[in-house]
């Protein structure tokens, strides 16, 4: 009896360190299901926006089916423009003065623009290299004005809800010094509005999807090539990635549903008493790295 008396202390502290290290763990194993269940607030992200490259087609279209790509494809002697260094150093500069008058220009006129214009600098961004050539792009061109202030309706519907809710006070206050908000007035002015789509996957012969590799750096790449060539024919516009106005687009141009709302462009010439923000480019050394 009296060693059971004195044993009675370190029973009691041994169930209570026991207690003690299931609360703990109990505890612990709630944490971390809130933590899983509290994913970051992001929501003005865009499901139209985000790279699906890396989402595998189902498996019944799996990798070794054939995706309608010639097997044997010809290929041919190429001999590529050869200049002098000398050339080569003028040009590149010429290209370089071109592309630094580039400019988002926010007010565009009405005037019209040659539509052989718009059919040359989307043929030169369908030059865009892709993944395994398979050209994951659809420029929509819109010049309808009925088609043209519908976009603005419901670009401007979803852009004030970004302002003021989406967004979040820091993305709006970094705006405020470009002085943009929700009125997208050049959606009804400019000539042409242009929208590019990617697509995220295609069709095979039988109907069954066809993958289509890195399809939004491919799209991203054409869309580079494409405000080259805008920049190049003396036109302007301003990349305008709305959020959130996909589906709706995408419904309203009647595109089908492999293809989502990457840029969309309005394309045209100044007015006469535009204005642009007093910005710099970064130096070269700060964005070159020689290894």
């Amino acid at each position: 009896m009296a060693l059971f008396s004195s044993l009675t202390p370190v029973f009691i502290a041994i169930i209570c360190v026991l207690i003690g290290v299931i609360m703990k763990k109990t505890n612990g194993e709630k944490e971390k299901r809130d933590t899983k269940s509290k994913h970051p607030s992001r929501p003005w992200v865009d499901e139209d926006l985000k790279d699906g490259t890396d989402h595998p087609l189902e498996e019944e279209e799996g990798e070794e089916e054939w995706q309608g790509l010639e097997e044997n494809v010809a290929h041919v002697p190429f001999t590529g423009e050869r200049y002098s260094e000398a050339e080569m150093i003028k040009r590149s500069q010429a290209f370089y003065e071109l592309l630094n008058k580039r400019r988002s220009v926010r007010f565009l006129s009405d005037e019209p623009v040659p539509r052989e214009v718009i059919d040359n600098v989307i043929r030169t961004a369908g030059t865009s290299p892709s993944g395994a050539h398979t050209e994951p792009w659809t420029f929509v061109v819109v010049q309808d004005p009925y088609l043209k202030h519908k976009i603005r309706e419901i670009v401007e519907e979803e852009e004030e809800i970004n302002y003021k809710k989406r967004m979040g006070d820091r993305w709006v206050n970094d705006l405020k010094r470009l002085r943009t908000n929700w009125i997208k007035e050049y959606l009804d002015t400019a000539p042409y509005l242009i929208l590019i789509f990617k697509q995220v996957y295609g069709r095979l012969p039988n109907g069954k999807k066809k993958t289509h590799y890195y399809n939004e750096i491919s799209v991203s790449i054409a869309c580079g090539i494409l405000l080259a060539a805008l920049q190049n024919a003396g036109l302007y516009t301003v990349t305008s990635t709305p959020l959130n106005c996909g589906p709706q687009l995408r419904v309203l141009l009647q595109r089908p549903a492999n293809e989502k709302l990457l840029l969309l462009l309005p394309v045209g010439y100044p007015k006469k008493d535009a204005t642009v923000p007093a910005l710099t480019r970064k130096p070269l050394e700060d964005i070159m790295v020689v290894m």
